[in-house]
Formats: structure tokens, sequence, C-alpha cells
């Protein structure tokens, strides 16, 4: 029988009547004639309460304990689903990460794959089982310690079981009906994108859009998985995430733009005075490497003629910030440059479409759209599909329903505005 695997999200699994309804879901793709494995997310916001109750007993826990606490969530999610799955007349297995073969590196938090051996998966299914796994975790190849991937990380756990087991798709369930031109919560008007390229769904998931983790997007484009973002709440559709050509009959999209993305997870960061030699923007980003410390964009400005130095101002993710900040003034004496600023009241807007290449005005019409609502611009940062722009935090939601309408992308169907059924839409 082909493989579909399935993800549910912490919103899906909130209480017990939405476990009961996703152990129904499970069960009628099994009935379909379908061998089912399932990753599963913490129920609800448990994810946060253990965070929460990790910082009230230790202001800094050791990241080996915590793991281990984070972990707890999805093992308590898959003991349940299986149990309701049981209650309707068919048998289930739960599994751990490592239990399900998940093996990543030794980094406690933000741990990736290596691979997945999935012997007692298959064998379940060659019982006849229906799998569940715990998502969002592993266990070290180096260390054999349990280790989790980052916050979305059951996206990629999916995705990665997905392709070891060689499934027919991946079904991702969230709380709204597929991949938006963007996020329904602050633009009403957006529209459900029916099919989206792997580039698209790329640049749309790191420039801030939540409905998939980054990496379960990489995943599957390398392994040429197809993805299916649908709701658990309803039975429309969804989105198609892929690059495999579309069904015969079936109408192909073309248009210039998938969608606008935003972010509030970043800050920036500005080094002021910065000498304007060789060298010193090299051991400014190479202090931050070692500190592991992702950058996104980085501008640096035009060396003063009368002092000889400039100013480079870069963002990073909030949860960086005060590491950043440490680091650098680490380095102070060493670089020699005259002060640090800290901003962590901006926000990313992000214009995303492979139709750029092809179509010029595109940037007109997005900074004219900006211009228009008096939303000042810090920064810009371009790739071949996607525009970035760094503005005001408290602008940003304004600014995102701007570009959304000058782009022709808000929906004309009568009363087919987007619904979130809950949850923070993974």
């Amino acid at each position: 029988m082909p493989i579909v695997v399935q993800k549910y999200g912490g919103s899906s699994l909130a209480d017990a009547d939405s476990i009961k309804r996703v152990a129904q879901r499970i069960t009628e793709t099994k009935k379909a004639g379908n061998d089912v494995v399932v990753a599963v997310s913490a129920m609800g916001d448990s994810t946060d309460e253990l965070l929460d109750l990790a910082t009230e007993v230790s202001p800094l826990p050791p990241a080996r304990e915590l793991d281990m606490l984070m972990t707890a969530g999805e093992r308590i999610s898959m003991a349940l689903v299986a149990m309701a799955i049981s209650d309707l007349g068919y048998t289930a297995r739960s599994f751990t990460g490592s239990q399900a073969g998940v093996i990543t590196t030794a980094v406690h938090g933000n741990a990736k794959i290596i691979d997945v051996t999935p012997g007692r998966i298959t064998e379940a299914i060659g019982k006849g089982h229906i799998v569940i796994v715990a998502g969002f975790q592993g266990v070290s190849q180096d260390t054999k310690e349990i280790t989790t991937l980052g916050r979305g990380g059951t996206d990629t756990t999916a995705v990665a079981l997905a392709a070891a087991l060689g499934a027919q798709v991946c079904e991702i369930y969230t709380d709204v009906d597929g991949v938006f031109t963007a996020d329904p919560r602050i633009v009403p008007a957006a529209r459900k994108i029916h099919r989206i390229s792997n580039e698209e769904m790329l640049e749309l998931a790191a420039s801030g859009s939540k409905v998939l983790h980054l990496r379960s997007v990489e995943y599957a484009r390398r392994f040429d998985m197809p993805i299916h973002v649908r709701s658990s709440f309803s039975h429309k559709e969804g989105t198609i995430v892929t690059d495999q050509p579309a069904p015969e009959g079936e109408p192909v999209e073309a248009p210039i733009i998938a969608g606008v993305a935003h972010d509030r997870s970043e800050a920036k960061i500005t080094v002021v005075g910065v000498p304007d030699t060789t060298g010193k923007a090299a051991q400014i980003f190479t202090a931050l490497a070692v500190a592991e410390i992702n950058i996104d964009m980085i501008v640096q400005n035009v060396s003063a003629t009368e002092t000889g130095l400039t100013d480079i101002s870069f963002t990073l993710p909030k949860t960086h910030g005060t590491t950043a900040m440490q680091t650098l003034q680490r380095i102070s004496g060493t670089v020699g440059f005259t002060g640090l600023l800290y901003d962590d009241q901006i926000g990313k807007l992000s214009l995303v479409g492979a139709g750029m290449r092809s179509n010029p005005g595109v940037s007109a019409t997005f900074f004219r759209a900006l211009a228009e609502t008096e939303v000042n611009i810090e920064m810009i940062s371009t790739s071949e599909i996607r525009i970035s722009v760094i503005t005001r935090a408290d602008r940003l939601d304004e600014a995102a329903r701007a570009v959304h309408t000058a782009f022709g992308l808000d929906s004309t169907d009568p009363g087919g505005e987007a619904v979130v059924y809950g949850g923070t839409g993974r």
C-alpha cells in the first residue's frame, strides 16, 4: 500500500476533543487504502509552558536537560493519539524520535537531521499498525543524547520520515487551509495558493511565513518530496508545495508574485565607526560565526572621507541579540570601532515571486506602495525572487496590507476571506 506521512501541530492537538478529531482523520486515511505514519507536536502551548517552567526553576537551564524536558510534550501527544486511534478500532504504535531512528547532530536545541533509519517503523507498518512518531526530536549520532530540532521542527521530522519511507506525499496539517499570499491574521484578504514551487516556499519561509518550517522545505526539495499543506479543521484541498509538473488538465498558476511575508522576530545591530580598512568586516562576522549567530541582512555605509570610518548594520534573531552584543564588545579593541547600537523594534517585510526575474517594474510598484503608506525603509536586501525591507515594527501590518493590495493579491471571492481556526498557524 502507498505510504502517507502526516504531521499535526499543537493547535490541531490542543485538547481531548481535538485529539479525537485528528484520530478520526488518521483512520480515514488508513481506511482509504494507505499505510499511515504520523508526526505529532506537543499539545497546544505546552512547549512554551514547559519552557516557562524551566526558566522559573533555573535562569540558565543546562541545554541537555532542557532538551530532555522539551521532548516530553511530544511524547504525551503521541501516546494520546495512539490511544484515540485504538478506540476507533485500529492498532497504533507510538515511537519517540530516537526509537523511530531519527539521527541528528549533537547541538542541543537546534540539532539537524543526519539520517533516518526507520527499521521499527517499517516493521510496525508491516504488521498493519498506524505509526505515531514524536516530532521535533531525535538522538545524536555522536553522543547518543536526546536532541531537539528547534521550534517548528516537527515539520522537518515529518518530511524526513516521508523521504526515508519513500512516501507518496507528506501532509502538513495546520490551522489554516493552506499557504496564503500573506498571513491571513494581518491581511484578511489574502488568497490561498493552490500550487507553489519549493524555491518560492523557501523564500517565504525564510522571510517569516510560519506555515512551514524552513528546514522542512529544504529537506523536501532535496528529496523531491511533495508537501501538501492542509487544515486539520476542514476538508478543503489545501496547497501543494512541489517542483513536480502539474497533472494534465490541472490549471497552472503563473503569477508574478507568490506572496508577501512579514517577520517580527529580528533585531538590528549597528557597529558604529568601523575603520574602513581591509579585513575589519571579516573580523566582525567571523566572531559572530564562531558564536553560532545567524546573520540575515547586512548594509555597510559609504566611508566618511574626513574620518575614514564607516558603519555596518545587520539583522539577526532577537534571541541571539544579547550573545551578539557581548561577542562584539569583546572584539571592540581589536577591530577598533567606536560603538554599538541595538534595536529590537524592527520588522521585516518581504515580497516573493519567481516572476520577478522576467518582469520589470516590480521594485517600483513595491516601493511606491510603501511610499504612499508613508512607511520609512531602513534597510533593503534582494535576491533573484525576493525583495526584503526593514521598517518599524509598528508599521509592519499596514505595510504588508498595502503591498498585498498593490500587486493585486487581494481575494476577489465574495465571502472567501481566509479562516484562521486557532493557534499560531503551525
